[in-house]
């Protein structure tokens, strides 16, 4: 009768450390947009709604050196924050040995992880790009780095989103090499908010509406991690 009630305590510890001890549950690394740094209100929202949505062991996030020094500068090009990033990528790879490793940015962060995607020396399973910056400042589109691709790439942007016309980013991922979706949040801007007229003829919020869109991600993630 005595041993009986022994077994709950350890149920419940491995339960509350379960992403921990289980490979199974992803390491993600976000990265953030041109213009606000890790700590911004979105960042912070983001990130904890994707480390519940995906079960991740860890959601780790960083500032790029140049918003890093006080003074806001404007962001170098994309390609000159490669290194960086994917040296931050291998050190979270270190610290969380065998589980899946999935990158995701905002906006630059989404390009920028891309381009670390494509590096042969770090093993990626997906890619969580939200608020793609498809179109660059003189309109051309930048595709290069997607047409490069192997991994699976989940997009969300918002249907108002200047630097993303769906259009072209639809042009472009039909072309595109591995498994790839589109989330698009309507109305959305390139920061996915929705003017309150809109959300009111939607009768929605903008909470519901960034919650389906993390659902849809993790259903694409789950996806993704099943085809390995």
């Amino acid at each position: 009768m005595g041993s009986s009630s022994t077994p709950p305590p350890p149920s419940k510890r491995r339960r509350k450390d379960q992403s921990a001890d289980d490979t199974s549950s992803p390491v993600v690394v976000f990265a953030h947009g041109a213009g606000a740094p890790s700590s911004s209100d979105w960042m912070i929202k983001w990130k904890d709604m994707l480390k519940k949505a995906l079960n991740a062991v860890e959601v780790v996030t960083f500032d790029y050196p140049y918003i890093s020094v006080g003074k806001r500068k404007p962001p170098p090009k994309a390609e000159k924050l490669v290194e960086f990033h994917a040296d931050v990528v291998k050190k979270t790879v270190a610290k969380f040995p065998g589980h899946p490793l999935i990158l995701a940015g905002k906006s630059m962060g989404s390009r920028v992880s891309c381009m670390v995607a494509g590096k042969e020396d770090i093993a990626v399973s997906a890619v969580i790009c939200l608020g793609y910056p498809l179109q660059g400042m003189n309109g051309a589109v930048r595709d290069e780095t997607l047409l490069q691709l192997v991994v699976p790439v989940m997009f969300v942007q918002g249907s108002k989103d200047g630097l993303c016309p769906l259009e072209k980013l639809e042009a472009v991922r039909k072309r595109m090499k591995p498994m790839n979706e589109l989330h698009v949040i309507d109305g959305g801007d390139h920061s996915f908010k929705i003017a309150k007229k809109h959300l009111q003829i939607k009768r929605s919020t903008q909470d519901e509406v960034e919650d389906l869109a993390v659902q849809v991600i993790a259903k694409f993630i789950s996806a993704s991690l099943g085809e390995k």
